[in-house]
């Protein structure tokens, strides 16, 4: 059975193949390649992966993803189509869920929006609520670094409180709308903001996420 994972990583990869090697991505500084690159590094390279949050392998990851980055791009497409190696702990049905869901549409994204011609998709209810949970679950680490108090809300009233403090800034929006702006993607998120103006101003341009 097909998981909202799956469905994302396969996504990813047909737009990836669509954008070409040199497309922009909302990832700044980093191509559709760069991008593609971070994505196998991330699945087959945990002794380098572990430098997104840790500074002492910093340098080894942007090595191995320049090394990776450097492979055909058709080669690093088909990487992420067929997923980690057999022995990652990411080929496990139940981590690749829980730690790719929001990864993979966070990045497919990423390639879509920074597209000219770029559309929303609708999400199905069911997907839309999975990102909600996953919302609420990481609210507080996406939101640390947010320089004002800051709340997500669901149009339907749900809401999750990201950091803690005043003035206060709500954000309203789709679950995917509210996960693009509290991992940085601000600008390419449909999303209403309440609050004071200088507060707002300030979160606008924060860097939220991991």
């Amino acid at each position: 059975m097909s998981t909202h994972a799956k469905r994302e990583r396969l996504l990813l990869a047909d737009l990836l193949e669509a954008a070409g090697p040199e497309a922009p991505t909302l990832c700044q500084g980093w191509t559709a390649r760069d991008l593609a690159a971070h994505v196998v590094v991330r699945e087959r390279r945990p002794d380098a992966a572990g430098g997104v949050v840790l500074g002492v392998l910093k340098n080894r990851l942007d090595r191995v993803q320049a090394e990776y980055a450097a492979k055909p791009y058709e080669e690093l497409i088909q990487l992420i189509r067929t997923g980690p190696p057999r022995m990652s702990p990411f080929g496990l049905k139940q981590i690749d869920e829980a730690a790719n869901t929001v990864e993979f549409y966070i990045h497919t994204e990423d390639v879509r929006r920074a597209q000219p011609d770029w559309s929303r998709r609708e999400l199905d209810p069911v997907f839309a609520d999975v990102l909600w949970s996953r919302a609420e679950r990481t609210a507080r680490i996406l939101g640390r670094r947010s320089p004002v108090g800051l709340v997500l809300r669901r149009p339907d009233g749900q809401t999750a409180v990201a950091h803690k403090g005043t003035p206060v800034v709500t954000v309203t929006g789709e679950p995917g709308e509210l996960l693009l702006f509290a991992f940085g993607r601000q600008d390419a998120a449909a999303v209403g903001l309440e609050g004071d103006k200088e507060a707002v101003d300030r979160l606008h341009t924060a860097e939220l996420g991991m």
